[in-house]
């Protein structure tokens, strides 16, 4: 069992999905701070200084108007935090674009694989002879 894990974790494609997850986190994480360090409070300016990750919804208990989402939920409210969803909605969009673009440009990148060649059939002549001699049996 050892020994099949072993071959198992040096295959390529282990060791390519493990540094993939490894960059994958850390770029997400650079995504976020784009999202809510730069775009988002840019957004928030266009709407009137607002401030995104503070828009919720009381769904049950009492909250003080004013009242920022962490110190709702703190006091026991149940909120629907939509401002956080608009926030990870937009950190996702972006996300997707640009692994969307690094994939275009290593497709393009990448040397484009020809398709096997059909297997060569019989020729017309080869066909008629088949026919031809079937025909005298």
């Amino acid at each position: 069992m050892l020994t099949e894990f072993k071959e198992f974790i040096n295959r390529g494609n282990v060791l390519d999905l493990a540094v993939g997850v490894i960059i994958g986190g850390a770029f997400g994480t650079i995504v976020k701070s784009l999202t809510d360090d730069l775009i988002m409070p840019l957004v928030g300016r266009v709407f009137g200084n607002m401030d995104f990750s503070n828009l919720y919804v009381v769904l049950s208990g009492e909250v003080a108007p004013g009242t920022s989402l962490a110190a709702a939920r703190e006091g026991g409210a149940n909120v629907l935090a939509y401002g956080n969803f608009i926030s990870t909605f937009i950190n996702f969009l972006i996300l997707a674009f640009v692994i969307f673009q690094i994939v275009k440009a290593a497709n393009r990148l990448m040397p484009k694989k020809e398709a096997p060649a059909a297997p060569a059939g019989p020729t017309e002549v080869e066909l008629l002879a088949e026919i031809r001699d079937a025909l005298k049996k």
